[in-house]
């Protein structure tokens, strides 16, 4: 039976948005800069989340296999929890950040005004959390025999029926004794 593309393109959608989601946390989010341009300090996301964007990154790839593991269609919801939970972190806590300006309370000049300027970090945790709640939200709509199908079970192929090995065993002694014969 040949696997369905849309579910195996889902899966492989959300391996990636939770790849997205993980190497975000590594990244800068923002670049404090003065009006000027000069980059004063850099806002890294572990710092400002506390490695939560990872460990639901994490969860979301650890759900993504039970799902096509078992066909389980709670676990695929799971997957799109995990990306609508992510995404509401990115709109509650990074969101209203972006772009703002205020006092810097820098040791080398005082208070110096800042913005917060969005950098790779912030971008990819948008769009990664972004396809995680909408393909994990898709993967939750497939029955469980899509899922597994997906995740490339071959439970539900079928096999070829085998010769039982006594009766091959007999056929050639058949022939040869009748080739014998004059």
């Amino acid at each position: 039976m040949k696997r369905p593309r849309l579910a195996v393109l889902l899966v492989f959608a959300c391996a990636g948005a939770a790849a997205m989601l993980a190497a975000s946390e590594f990244m800068t989010t923002f670049e404090l800069t003065t009006p000027g341009g000069e980059a004063l300090q850099a806002s890294d996301a572990a710092d400002r989340h506390n490695y939560a964007i990872l460990v639901l990154a994490i969860f979301a790839l650890a759900a993504l296999l039970v799902a096509v593991g078992t066909g389980s269609q709670v676990a695929a919801f799971a997957v799109a929890a995990s990306g609508l939970v992510a995404l509401m972190i990115f709109l509650i806590g990074d969101l209203p950040d972006a772009n703002k300006v205020g006092a810097l309370d820098n040791a080398t000049e005082s208070f110096t005004n800042a913005k917060a300027v969005p950098q790779l970090g912030f971008w990819l945790e948008l769009a990664g959390s972004l396809l995680l709640a909408v393909c994990g939200a898709a993967l939750a709509t497939l029955k469980p025999e899509q899922l597994k199908l997906a995740g490339g079970s071959k439970s539900e192929q079928p096999t070829p029926p085998e010769k039982p090995k006594a009766a091959e065993q007999k056929e050639p002694a058949k022939k040869a004794a009748s080739s014998k014969k004059p």
